[in-house]
Order: structure tokens, then sequence, then C-alpha cells
């Protein structure tokens, strides 16, 4: 458990180079835990494989920003009847 960010990145290149690229993508993402603070012990222990990249500019140029998502069950609010809608009843 004594990995280094040079020993990791060399094994994630030679398993690229092996075309196991599941293998170097777990590699990866424990270099990119080490580089943000992680301690080596925390890095092999941290379940990776829920995490997505999100795709740059999904939501627009330059956002960050998330599509919401309804919760289960719920119906959009039905729509107003235009002709009827701000007249007064005589």
């Amino acid at each position: 458990m004594t990995d280094t960010i040079e020993d990791l990145q060399c094994r994630m290149d030679a398993a690229a180079s092996a075309l196991d690229f599941e293998e170097a993508r777990r590699i990866r993402d424990r270099i990119n835990l080490m580089r943000g603070g992680a301690s080596t012990g925390e890095a092999a222990q941290a379940d990776t494989s829920g995490l997505v990249r999100q795709q740059p500019g999904a939501m627009g140029l330059g956002t960050s920003r998330q599509r919401p998502i309804p919760p289960p069950g719920w119906k959009p609010p039905s729509k107003p009847d235009l002709k009827t809608s701000g007249r007064k009843r005589k």
C-alpha cells in the first residue's frame, strides 16, 4: 500500500497499453483521489465505480448545472385553459 503517484502512473500506462481500460480507469481515479489529498490507503479502498464525469456543455456552454430529475410518480400540473383564463363570470 505504499504506491506512489509515479508507480500508479506506470501501472495505468501499462494497463492502457494492454487494452485493459477498466483497470486503467480505476488507477486513474486512485491517482486523482491521491492528488486531491486522500492517503494511499483511502484511495485504494474508495469505491469509484459510480463516479461519472460530466460532459462539458451538456446544459450549455461552460455550465456545470445539473439537469433536475423529478421524483418518482410526479406529474406536471395541468395547463390552464387559454379560452377561459383571465375572464370574469357574468
